[in-house]
Parts: structure tokens; sequence; C-alpha cells
């Protein structure tokens, strides 16, 4: 993983001291609360529903152990003893205190992490494939990529100060594991014929009141002008965003007013001026990040051969669906469930944190991934060792063979925390596992997402089946979307009908599960199944069902 050098530290150190300053005045009642506002936005602070809440960035999703154990001790010592993991791979500590949050920066510092634009209208964390590095359908490794992208863009002055947040997001395997379909500015890394790493550059993707796939504006742009042709879209979108709508104002709604193909004639001509100029990459500044991300020293292994571990079905089922392929043969990715009964979706403690990081030093060279689907992952597993390490999961409760199953929900915090939310999405995420529970193996691979709120926060426009809450006379309602893909086929779920209410969402979801296995094909998945038959024949289904 890239290792901060002396610059990347004093910026660092020094933006820690400046929001200290910021915060003492601001307590002193030096400065008011609308003008502290944008100041602690930057640096990761938001109020929320009943206390301050403090974002963490983790670039591209790539934690050290040291980081992980500092990130546990940051939540026993500072917050209520446990943190949460996001979609977009960054970490949010929701109990936290104003007066104390610049000594938590402090000490993020010392481990070379930081809360610098995991808020405001800037470009926020970069994210990509958790298991870029890794998988066995890589074309490039995105991970250098990333870092420069997050080098640049940290504290750049022009853009600082957007119409709204701006995400981007890498994608460098044949299989988009990273929701490049729904981000501001995002990425395809491909190789042409020549060998020479090129750039798909998609932009005016997102989720929100107004869901949009991204657009394709240039399929062939060489990897040296990523950062030149990344400033020609902010500087279009910094000029003809919207500035007097906080709805209008993302990138999406200028995309989508002006045409994909006037946008990007608006973005060459702004690149025109800055082709070739000095942000134009260089082999040396490529080189320089990429020796951060060269393979660990993987060794050769033979997986024992044991008639205890062939009976063990817990064993069996958790390699069934917690493991991914690594490009080494001896090796796997082995996928940490944090989707666990009566624990809110992507949540961690303090100790289970620290026990974690301990594994990444016996099992995974001191590495660990964070993904999309709010789980951490071990990069580089031997095969050998795969049975010892889950002996150690199950001993502590993490050993839940669930990954891209139906218990295993993408939820934002919702109204148990957060003040935007219209609804609760934390209990609801566990009573439609619960009820999901007795037909989870037969429905097999289903990506469930439920948001709190229509920001959108876990997806739910690009779920197999997406929850949406709304609010209605006080009480928590929600609609249910079916039909959507973050992936490289990107799509948005559509309305299965009316909103209902917080006690029916589980059975709803239960009728469209079992529908599909009444209908399904052999071998056919969820989403196939409802892309083969049209969401139309589900929520027809559904009605008649409801009906009777």
């Amino acid at each position: 993983m890239y290792r901060y050098d002396a610059v990347d530290r004093l910026i660092v150190e020094e933006r820690v001291a400046q929001f200290r300053d910021q915060t003492r005045r601001y307590l002193a009642g030096e400065l008011d609360e609308d003008a502290f506002k944008p100041l602690r936005l930057q640096n990761g602070l938001y109020i929320q529903r009943y206390a301050p809440m403090l974002r963490i960035a983790i670039p591209y999703g790539v934690l050290s152990s040291t980081q992980l154990r500092k990130l546990a001790d940051i939540a026993r010592r500072y917050d209520r003893g446990y943190a949460h993991f996001t979609t977009r791979q960054n970490l949010q500590y929701n109990w936290v205190k104003v007066e104390e949050v610049p000594d938590i920066l402090a000490e993020l510092a010392t481990v070379s992490m930081h809360a610098i634009q995991t808020s405001g209208s800037c470009v926020r964390n970069v994210t990509t494939d958790a298991f870029a590095g890794v998988a066995q359908d890589e074309i490039v490794d995105p991970r250098p990529y990333c870092e420069l992208m997050r080098q640049w863009s940290t504290l750049h002055p022009e853009f600082a100060h957007l119409p709204r947040k701006f995400k981007v997001a890498f994608n460098g395997a044949k299989e988009d594991r990273a929701a490049t379909p729904v981000h501001d500015l995002s990425f395809d890394l491909y190789r042409d014929e020549a060998g020479e790493v090129r750039l798909i550059v998609k932009v005016g993707g997102g989720q929100g009141r107004t869901p949009r796939l991204a657009s394709i504006i240039r399929r062939d742009l060489h990897w040296s002008e990523m950062l030149t042709y990344t400033e020609a879209v902010l500087r279009a979108y910094n000029r003809l965003g919207r500035r007097d709508n906080i709805f209008k104002a993302r990138i999406k709604i200028q995309v989508q007013e002006l045409g994909a193909e006037a946008f990007a004639a608006e973005v060459e001509a702004d690149w025109a001026h800055l082709r070739n100029g000095p942000n134009t990459l260089t082999q040396d500044a490529l080189d320089r990040v990429a020796q951060f991300f060269i393979d660990p020293p993987l060794e050769t292994w033979s997986e024992p051969a044991s008639k205890t571990l062939a009976v063990d079905p817990n064993f069996h089922a958790w390699k069934k669906r917690n493991l991914t392929a690594h490009r080494h043969a001896d090796y796997a990715a082995v996928t940490i469930s944090l989707k666990r009964e009566g624990i809110a979706p992507g949540d961690a403690t303090s100790d289970e944190m620290d026990f974690i990081a301990d594994l990444a030093d016996r099992y995974s060279f001191n590495e660990v991934r964070v993904s999309y689907h709010q789980n951490l992952i071990l990069p580089h597993v031997p095969r050998a060792k795969l049975h010892a390490l889950f002996s150690e999961l199950d001993s502590r409760g993490l050993a839940r063979a669930n990954i891209d199953m139906a218990s295993d929900i993408i939820c934002c915090p919702g109204g148990d925390f957060c003040s935007l939310a219209n609804a609760k999405s934390i209990p609801l995420s566990a009573a439609i596992a619960e009820k999901l529970a007795p037909i989870e193996e037969e429905i097999g691979a289903i990506a469930i997402n439920v948001s709190g709120c229509i920001n959108a926060c876990a997806h739910h426009h690009v779920g197999h089946i997406g929850v949406l809450g709304v609010e209605k006379a006080g009480e928590d309602w929600y609609q249910i979307l079916l039909g959507g893909r973050p992936d490289g086929v990107g799509r948005l779920g559509v309305l299965t009908g009316k909103s209902v209410r917080q006690e029916d969402v589980p059975g709803v979801i239960d009728r469209l599960a079992r529908h599909y296995l009444d209908v399904r094909n052999e071998g056919e998945s969820f989403i196939a199944a409802v892309e083969r038959l049209g969401t139309d024949a589900f929520k027809a289904a559904l009605a008649e069902e409801t009906a009777a």
C-alpha cells in the first residue's frame, strides 16, 4: 500500500493544526455555526441526529493492520467502542464530541490517515474494486491510478468549492465491482493492442432524488492524460453546474440537461487548453506510485487434504461463500462478513477490529481491504491456512458464510443516527434477513440494499431489490424497487408499487424471492431471472398474490 512521504505528512499535520484552531475559536464563540459549518465539513465532521459524526477516508479501501488498530483504539477511547464501514470505503464514528475531533485527527495523522474531503462540495474519497491487485479477472491494477488521483485532488484550490460533492471511482477488471455507473466520474482501465493502458471515461452517474447512470464521453484516453482530462471535466462542471438549487447541483443534472454529447464537447473544449500541460502524467510519476503496489512475497503452498476438513459443513459453506479466487493459485482473498444477527450492517467493534488486524498480520501480510458491500477482506491468505483462519474467525462469531446472499444487506445508518433520514433502515434490514433466512440458500446470490432516505447512501437504486424509506404522517413507510445493478451492466431499479408499512416490507420481499424460485431456470440467478422475464412480470405476480 502507499506510504506517506514527508510532503503528505506535512499537509495532514498542518491541516490538523488548522482545524484545531478553528474548533477552539468555535467553542470560544469567536466563530458562529454558519462560519464553522463549512470548516467542519471540510474535515469530515457532521452533526447527526443525536451526536456529531466523523467520517474517515480509506483511499481505495486499503488499510494496514496498524491503521485498523488505530481506528479501533479511537473508537474505544473517543466513541462508543465501535465504528461503521460505508459503501464508499470510508469509516464513520457516530458518537464523537466536537471538542475532541482535533485530537482524533492528530492520532489519525500518526498512521497516515485523515478525514480531509470526506464531506463538502469537493472531490471525495477515491474508490475502486476491493480485490484490486488480487482478482483473477483484473486487466489493470487500478490502485496506482487511484493514488495519483488522490494526490492531485486533495486540497486542490480550484475544486474545493464545486457546485456539489464529486465522487470518483476506478475499475480495472472484467467484472465491475466498484459501482462505476453511479459515480460522478469513473474510469474503466484496459489495455490496447500495443499493451498500453487506456481509459474509458464516464460522467454523470449518481443516485438520490434524480438517479442516473453515467454516460461514456471518451473511450480511448491514454493513461498519461488522466489528470488533464479530469481537470477539464471538473472545469466544465464548475462552470456549468447550478449553485442556485442544491437538488440540481450534481454533475448528473448538467449531463442530463445538456446531453452527454454536448457535455463532452464542453469538456473537450477545456481539454484543448490543458492537454500535454503540466498535469500530464509521466512514466516516472506512475512508477513512483506503482512501486507501493507490488505483490507481497507470495510463496508456494499446498492446501492440506484432510478427511476432517472435508466433512466440516460450516467450513465448506464458508469457503464456498466467502472466498474469492486469487491470481496466485495457492492463495485466496477472504471476505469477513460484517452482517451479523443483532448488529447493524457494516459495524465492527473495537475488539473485532483489533482481532482482524491481528489476523491480517498472521495470515495476509498486514493488509485489510474495505469492500463496497461494507465487509472487510484479507486479500492474500494462503490456502493451506484457510481452516486455521476459519477456526479463529468462527471462535469470534465472524465466520458467517453469507457473502452476496440475502443477509449480506447493504444498509445506511438511517433514522437511528442520521438527521437526514426519513425512516429507520437498520432494524428493517434485520427483519428482512430474518424473513428470508429459511430460503436464503435456495435464493443464492442477491443484492438487497436499504436506504433510510432519498440520498441513497445504501445505493438502493442499484440493488437487485432496493428499499427506500419515506415518512408518512410520522410513520416509517418504504418503497421497494426491483432490477437494479451497480456493475458494468448498470441498471436502475423500478418501483414495484405503492409504498408499504415497515412491518409489511419483509413479506413483500419474501414474495418476490419465492416467485423467483418458482420461475427460475436451472442455475439462473435472481437478477438474471428478473432481466429475462422483466420487472413487470414480478410486479404482476406480486399484485396477484396481494389481491389473493
